[in-house]
């Protein structure tokens, strides 16, 4: 991704990371199938608070966590980092609510999925 005029990523490109983050998680981890599965998740609400700028093409890491599974929902928490930092750049998440692809309207997390995003829940993450 570029970087904005000010010579920083820009805000929005870190929702496209996060976004990349958790799906990558629910694929590898959870065996989601994006294209065919009968359920999909839709985010409802996001937020990223920024405490460092980050600039193309430092490299990055990340860390996901999962701070609140319901039966339709479930919250992340993800950071992004300079590479071998400890220090947080930008910090946020969102949330999905898990709907019927066909009706669009909200259902019960599939418990395959649900089993993966209680491996990465935590209740100690503010």
């Amino acid at each position: 991704m570029d970087n904005d005029v000010y010579g920083h990523i820009n805000n929005v490109n870190y929702y496209s990371y996060f976004d990349s983050i958790v799906n990558k998680y629910l694929i590898e981890e959870g065996g989601l199938n994006i294209n065919q599965d009968p359920v999909v998740g839709f985010v409802v609400a996001s937020n990223c608070d920024y405490f460092a700028p980050l600039s193309y093409p430092e490299k990055l890491e990340s860390a996901l966590v999962v701070s609140k599974i319901g039966n339709s929902s479930v919250e992340y928490k993800i950071g992004i980092f300079k590479k071998d930092s400890v220090d947080v750049s930008a910090a946020g998440g969102f949330t999905h609510v898990f709907v019927s692809r066909k009706t669009g309207k909200s259902v019960s997390i599939p418990t395959h999925l649900k089993n993966t995003l209680s491996n990465i829940h935590s209740t100690k993450i503010e």
